[in-house]
């Protein structure tokens, strides 16, 4: 059997697959994995229907596989008439393409008829993405719909929909697709077993006869008990540490500072701060008087319990005694206990006539079958997934064939890759090759083997408080003013604007523009350096010397009186002032010299350019260029030709499979630097234009006439020659004059000079 026949296309510097046609699509199993270009990639982080690459993510591990590519392709293939429609879709999928002949393709088909009818579109001959998003529109219309859930309208039963209600009710609905509130089977059996346990536990109170110790009127006279309870037992409390301690007794008989505040305002019975208050004082004989002596705002509570609660048990509603108090405690203790059990709480608001009628009814069956046959149509219904699956696979699958069996859309102009997150604008450039990161510090990392310039920036949108991280490549213009803290505009691929901010660089060759001037760059800025740190020494040196000065002065005007006592004196001492001749004599003659040697240095240069022929000169200054600038050039070229996207997703989850590299020619077109468009007219009438001053370039001038004079006027020869004697040097210049002439002795000469001056 002979092998598939496939087309291959130079993208990026390598070989990758061309897609054709639907044969391409059926075979893409039998292309060999390492001709792909990617293995895996994320799920995140891209531009890209997220619905379909959950659909495709089949072992929701977050990663996409070339298996799951190949299920994929293989599926809607199977669905459509002609899957390489899918190379130009259109917005909404017709109906018309789905193959009839497929078993899951005829279904599919009724599948999505039946959608478009209940979204009353049913003479319509394509279906739609957004017509799948309306699912509660889809549903409305439908009693069951395959998820298990029923509501109270699925039934014509009027008990069976009030018992649904009711369920709802208490234990609250679960959502339908039809977008309503309903039951499930579960939901149903929650509500049948609290019931039955409420009921039971219900039936336990009426039938044990301690439980309702005072019958009917228990539950009322164990609240009025419980409202006193706590401040009763705080009582007698008290009274047992009075009998413990004697000095508790005392101190509790006294008014501490809070109560002599309380009592200094206007109070009542309800006064709130009478509340923490103590019941009652103690007392030696821990004897309530349930009576008098009670703290005003317990009064009332202490006066009905006493009458309903305490008489009916122990007789007495004057005193109660701790004896008496525990009595009364015990009295309700299989009540409170009966209370705790309570199970089935949530159901209570019905009642237990109501309970026990649903309990005893068989509409619990038919609720159940109801629930059954909505679950029965899961599969029909589970179809509707696949609807959206087949649109979406339809719509967007062949874009991540492009950007996964091979990186067609990274190299096409016109086209953004799915990895690509919008446009970063700084600095006077357009950065197009961004992508979102998560961690930048494990990004960074991995992704300075890419061998590309990288800014990475932290995004935000003041409107909605969102904020992203994404990386940016550099790969034209210059570096100069790109730095940590500078400030950018981030456009994503939805027009969206963000506030940016570099955080991190990796930094790389950008190229060879700049790599060309990179030499200069740094030897003015080692100048600049160096100017700066002498200006600084110097301007310390001045600092320190003034301050020194004005101290000195400020002790010769202290000790003025004295000075002029020695006046006279003064004037027969020798001065310390005198000018040194012989010492500025040397140094006038080393600047000479220093100047003599850069005449001479310079001297030479010139007279060997001039020398040239005329086209050879601008071969030697290209020449003086390169030398310069050659070995930084080659070694940023070097660099540039290893540039390539792998590293950069590979650090963000993809498993790529080629280098994927990023040539000089795309730098310049995945960074824009700007530019005057085309044709645009220029005003030079600037009113903020520095004035020029000339001085320079007559300096400029005046140094260059000095040196051809000094270099060729035969009427400077003697100077020439002065020079040269004293350097050791032979004044080629003057060799036609002094061909048979000995070249001065250097020794000599120096000698006469050192002489000379020695001598002035």
């Amino acid at each position: 059997m002979a092998s598939h026949i496939w087309k291959f296309y130079r993208y990026g510097g390598i070989d990758q697959v061309e897609l054709e046609t639907a044969e391409d699509l059926k075979k893409l199993n039998e292309l060999d994995p390492k001709l792909w270009a990617a293995m895996t990639c994320p799920v995140s982080n891209m531009d890209y229907d997220q619905q379909t690459l959950k659909y495709l993510d089949t072992d929701n591990d977050g990663r996409i596989k070339i298996p799951e590519i190949i299920a994929g392709v293989n599926w809607i293939s199977s669905i459509l008439k002609d899957p390489s429609t899918i190379k130009k879709p259109e917005d909404s999928l017709p109906l018309d393409s789905i193959n009839e002949n497929n078993d899951d393709g005829k279904a599919l088909l009724a599948t999505a008829k039946q959608v478009l009818f209940n979204l009353d579109k049913e003479d319509s001959k394509v279906i739609s993405i957004e017509d799948m998003a309306d699912t509660q529109k889809i549903f409305a219309a439908t009693a069951f719909n395959g998820d298990g859930i029923i509501t109270p309208y699925s039934t014509d039963d009027a008990e069976c929909s009030k018992i649904i209600s009711e369920i709802i009710d208490c234990l609250g609905g679960e959502n339908d697709r039809s977008g309503k509130l309903g039951i499930s089977q579960s939901r149903l059996e929650d509500f049948l077993k609290q019931a039955a346990d409420y009921s039971a536990w219900a039936k336990k109170g009426r039938e044990d006869k301690s439980i309702l110790s005072c019958g009917e009127e228990t539950p009322a006279l164990d609240a009025l008990l419980n409202k006193v309870k706590a401040k009763v037992d705080d009582y007698f409390t008290r009274c047992k540490l009075a009998s413990f301690d004697e000095k508790y007794s005392k101190v509790g008989q006294e008014l501490d500072n809070d109560y002599v505040a309380l009592l200094k305002k206007s109070i009542s019975a309800e006064t709130p701060e009478l509340k923490e208050l103590p019941l009652a004082m103690v007392s030696p004989n821990a004897v309530l008087d349930l009576t008098s002596h009670i703290n005003p705002f317990w009064a009332t509570e202490i006066s009905n319990f006493a009458e309903k609660v305490v008489k009916p048990i122990t007789g007495n509603s004057e005193k109660l005694t701790e004896a008496d108090w525990n009595k009364v405690k015990a009295h309700f203790m299989a009540y409170e206990a009966w209370q705790n059990s309570k199970v089935g709480a949530s159901v209570e608001k019905l009642g237990e006539k109501r309970l026990d009628e649903i309990i005893a009814s068989n509409k619990k069956e038919e609720i159940s079958a109801l629930i059954a046959q909505d679950k029965a149509l899961e599969p029909e219904f589970n179809r509707l997934t696949n609807v959206d699956k087949m649109i979406r696979y339809y719509k967007f699958l062949f874009r991540l064939l492009n950007n996964f069996v091979s990186f067609k859309d990274f190299y096409d102009r016109k086209k953004n890759a799915i990895f690509q997150a919008g446009t970063l604008y700084i600095d006077g450039r357009s950065c197009s090759l961004c992508i979102k990161v998560n961690d930048i510090a494990a990004h960074s990392a991995r992704a300075v083997a890419a061998n590309t310039f990288l800014l990475y920036c932290e995004c935000t949108r003041k409107s909605s408080g969102e904020k992203i991280n994404i990386a940016a490549a550099v790969t034209d213009g210059e570096s100069d003013q790109l730095i940590v803290g500078r400030n950018g505009i981030f456009v994503d691929t939805k027009g969206n604007y963000w506030d940016a901010v570099i955080i991190k660089i990796v930094d790389h060759p950008i190229s060879i523009r700049q790599a060309f001037w990179s030499p200069y760059k740094k030897l003015g800025a080692l100048i600049n350096e160096q100017i700066e740190k002498y200006a600084s020494s110097k301007d310390k040196a001045v600092t320190e010397n003034l301050t020194t000065k004005v101290g000195e002065a400020s002790t010769k005007l202290q000790t003025a009186p004295a000075a002029k006592a020695q006046a006279t004196d003064a004037t027969t001492q020798p001065t310390n002032n005198s000018f040194n001749a012989a010492q500025f004599a040397g140094v006038f003659a080393a600047i000479g010299l220093a100047l003599a040697t850069i005449g001479s240095a310079i001297s030479s240069v010139v007279s060997g350019f001039m020398a040239l022929s005329w086209w050879q000169m601008p071969l030697a200054i290209i020449g003086i260029l390169l030398l310069i600038s050659g070995p930084s050039m080659i070694l940023t070229a070097m660099k540039l030709h290893r540039r390539n996207l792998g590293s950069i997703l590979d650090a963000n989850g993809w498993a790529i499979n080629t280098r994927a590299r990023i040539n000089i020619t795309m730098g310049h077109y995945m960074t824009s630097v700007a530019t005057l468009p085309k044709d645009s007219k220029r005003c030079f009438d600037d009113p903020f234009e520095e004035e020029k001053s000339h001085w320079k370039t007559w300096l400029a001038l005046i140094i260059a006439t000095i040196i051809a004079l000094f270099c060729f006027l035969p009427g400077f020869s003697p100077y020439r020659r002065n020079i040269c004697n004293f350097m050791g040097w032979t004044c080629s210049s003057d060799t036609t004059e002094t061909n048979n002439q000995e070249t001065p002795n250097v020794a000599s000469a120096t000698t006469t000079v050192t002489s000379e001056t020695a001598t002035k």
